[in-house]
Order: C-alpha cells, then sequence, then structure tokens
C-alpha cells in the first residue's frame, strides 16, 4: 500500500514480531496495522519518505521501562527488545523527514483484546497484540 504524499503518524512495538501501525496526521483512520519484522518495518518507513512524506514515529521503547518480572529467559528477550529500540533510535535520527518520539510503556495503553480495540478504532481488519499495541501509540494522537 502505497500512502499519498503527507504527513503521518506510525507506530513502532519493537520485537522478533515487530507491530506496526499508520495513520495520516490529524485522521482517525488506520491504514496499515500489522505484524512484521523491523527489516520490513524499516522499508515501509522508507517507502512513506520516498514519496515525500514526513513521518512522525512513535516508538515502544522497552528501555524506559521500569518494572520487570518473569525470570531469566524473559530478562533475556527483553534485553533483546531493548537493542531493538537503539536500532531505531539509530536509525530514525539519520532520516530526513522523520520526527523521533521514544515512548514509555507505562505511556501508551498496551494489551488490548482484539474486540475491544475494533470498538475503541474503528479498524476491522485482522491484528496482533504486537500489531495493536503500535496502533495504540499513534491513535489518538492528532
Amino acid at each position: 500500500m502505497v500512502e499519498t504524499v503527507g504527513h503521518y503518524l506510525v507506530g513502532i512495538d519493537p520485537g522478533v514480531k515487530t507491530g506496526f501501525a499508520t495513520k495520516k496526521k490529524g485522521s482517525k483512520q488506520l491504514i496499515r496495522v500489522k505484524t512484521t519484522t523491523i527489516i520490513q518495518a524499516i522499508e515501509w518507513i522508507k517507502e512513506l519518505l520516498l514519496n515525500g512524506c514526513t513521518v512522525d514515529l512513535h516508538i515502544e521503547d522497552a528501555r524506559k521501562r521500569t518494572w520487570f518480572t518473569g525470570g531469566r529467559e524473559k530478562a533475556q528477550g527483553a534485553g533483546s527488545i531493548k537493542r531493538d529500540c537503539q536500532i531505531w533510535e539509530e536509525w530514525a535520527k539519520t532520516q530526513p523527514g522523520v520526527t523521533l518520539h521514544l515512548i514509555a510503556p507505562k505511556n501508551s495503553m498496551t494489551k488490548v483484546k482484539d474486540g475491544i480495540f475494533k470498538k475503541i478504532t474503528g479498524h476491522e481488519g485482522r491484528t496482533s497484540e504486537h500489531a495493536r499495541d503500535a496502533a495504540m501509540l499513534i491513535f489518538g494522537r492528532p
């Protein structure tokens, strides 16, 4: 899907399964709500930039999480996600046309169930938890 020229908000929920969501600034309608890879998500943002769009990139920043439960295995996964956040931050800072917003997990509505998500956003497509988390980073922002 190629979006038209304009200003877009992009939400990213980093991880092996990267949540990705877009909407045009000023609109309430979500355009793309997907689960993908970090590489594909970057390609989608580059596509927007190549089409003359500007992007407000909202990333859920796991480095700002101050609580943690779950043992060693979860800690390793959290470390990987923190590294993904670092990669996103470094990449975004080198991209003309991208304004970066690092969002603490506590400052976003996460883990919204599918039915509730559809009622809140009006988005009818199939979504994963990661995609919904990404969408909630941008939904309701002007």
